[in-house]
């Protein structure tokens, strides 16, 4: 990873592949990546880590058991650790995500959709 800023459009612009996370930095021992998602993941839970979900672009919704959290541009949603989710999003929405180094997009239901982040 570079020290230097981040154009974090540019990034988006490299690649097209969706549910397939991009790292882009790392603070500490979380990463930052970003992701193209358009149509429905699948329903996952992180056992030990939180979830940040910050939009760029697009809409996403983030489906929770107890409801549904929409979020626009510039909105961020966290999901607790251990809450079962399914993000969403219709049209094509481009994200950021913060997660520990390591954190598998899949969590416990593992899957073909499970996919080790790449460098951006």
């Amino acid at each position: 990873m570079t020290t230097h800023k981040v154009n974090i459009a540019g990034k988006l612009a490299g690649f097209t592949e969706q549910w397939a996370p991009r790292r882009i930095a790392r603070v500490n021992d979380y990463e930052v990546k970003a992701a193209r998602l358009q149509g429905e993941f699948i329903w996952h839970t992180h056992e030990d880590t939180d979830e940040l979900f910050l939009v760029i672009g697009g809409t996403l919704t983030i489906r929770l058991r107890d409801g549904d959290v929409v979020l626009g541009p510039g909105e961020m949603y966290v999901v607790p650790r251990g809450v079962e989710h399914c993000p969403a999003a219709e049209e094509e929405a481009q994200i950021l995500l913060f997660e520990p180094t390591g954190t598998t997009n899949t969590g416990t239901a593992g899957g073909d959709r499970t996919r080790e982040p790449v460098d951006a």
